[in-house]
């Protein structure tokens, strides 16, 4: 089955199938309404075979930059020109399709609307001679190019996909992770002197949120234990207040775990709780929160975000502290993807 796995990125079977069903519609619609102008009654159809190709990238590819509203009508349109007027100076022959092709890529890639199936038009009005009117690049290939693209609009309101193409915005440079820039982009696309189906800002966005998605499962990788600081400052449960005091400050900390008898954590203390009189910290502790080395870092954001929590104690299977995570370390490991 691997045959039939899509070449292009991003693209379901849904899509495949919807760009099939659009392209009958848009292909069927443009040449009936283009068939109401033909100079011969009896022309039931009247659309030029670029259009073929045109509808593959506008159902099928519709984020492509060459199959954006103007690369489709102004690349069908002036690649047309270009092949009727060698066609008026120049006989049928080798020399005039190549100059027609040549001269409809440099007048495409000039004028920002380059367009594959342009190549094609290109040779279209090329062969429809010096016979033809100067007026053929725009009935009926510039008519049958808008009635394509005003199809692939209406459909594409349907289809799921933004047409014409908008890229979404990339994260914003205040969020993690953020490390380059549309400018390293570009330098990076010039550096590879190579040219991609795809605009700049798309690349951006997509290479700005697969960097998220990895250094996200890289967040929900990381353990209590990778994070925690050791050495935990703490205070007795029979301690005085006074003496829990001068240890926040002495240590420029703003919770202690409050230990019992054995070691264990049974509460914490902080400035907040000591502003009430007590005999010990016992009397004034509030519940620690805690949590096991194993335990998945991110879980604890919310803690630090909606219930207030200025330190995490991580505990052993004994409930003796190990360790402690404060708001500071989450920054701190937040701020390397910005680095």
């Amino acid at each position: 089955m691997k045959l039939f796995r899509p070449i292009l990125a991003g693209a379901t079977l849904r899509d495949r199938l919807l760009a099939s069903l659009g392209a009958l519609i848009g292909i069927g619609l443009t040449a009936f309404l283009t068939a109401f102008a033909a100079e011969d009654t009896r022309q039931l159809l009247w659309i030029v075979p670029p259009m073929g190709a045109s509808a593959v990238l506008l159902f099928a590819v519709p984020a492509s930059p060459m199959a954006q509203p103007w690369p489709a009508i102004g690349g069908n349109v002036i690649s047309a020109f270009i092949g009727v007027v060698i066609a008026h100076f120049m006989p049928l022959s080798a020399l005039s399709a190549a100059l027609a092709v040549g001269g409809a890529i440099a007048a495409m890639s000039l004028l920002r609307c380059l367009h594959p199936p342009g190549g094609a038009a290109a040779l279209v009005g090329l062969f429809a001679g010096a016979s033809s009117s100067y007026l053929f690049p725009l009935l009926p290939v510039g008519t049958n190019a808008v009635i394509l693209v005003g199809s692939a609009w209406i459909y594409h309101r349907f289809s799921g996909h933004a047409y014409p193409h908008v890229p979404a915005a990339p994260p914003s440079p205040d969020t993690p992770p953020w490390t380059f820039s549309r400018s390293d982009v570009t330098e990076a696309l010039d550096e590879l002197g190579e040219t991609f189906d795809i605009s700049p800002a798309d690349l951006e966005t997509i290479l700005q949120t697969i960097k998220q998605r990895a250094l996200a499962r890289s967040y929900r990788q990381l353990a209590c234990r990778d994070l925690m600081t050791p050495h935990v400052i703490s205070v007795a449960a029979s301690a005085s207040p006074e003496e829990a005091r001068a240890r926040l400050v002495e240590k420029d900390v703003r919770r202690l775990p409050v230990l019992d008898d054995d070691g264990r954590v049974v509460g914490a203390v902080g400035l907040r709780e000591l502003v009430r009189p007590a005999a010990t910290v016992r009397e004034i502790m509030s519940p620690a929160s805690t949590a096991a080395p194993t335990h998945p870092a991110i879980d604890l954001l919310a803690r630090y975000a909606e219930d207030r929590v200025h330190a995490v104690f991580i505990v052993d299977q004994d409930s003796r502290p190990v360790g402690v995570i404060t708001e500071a370390d989450w920054l701190s490991v937040l701020t390397r993807g910005l680095k």
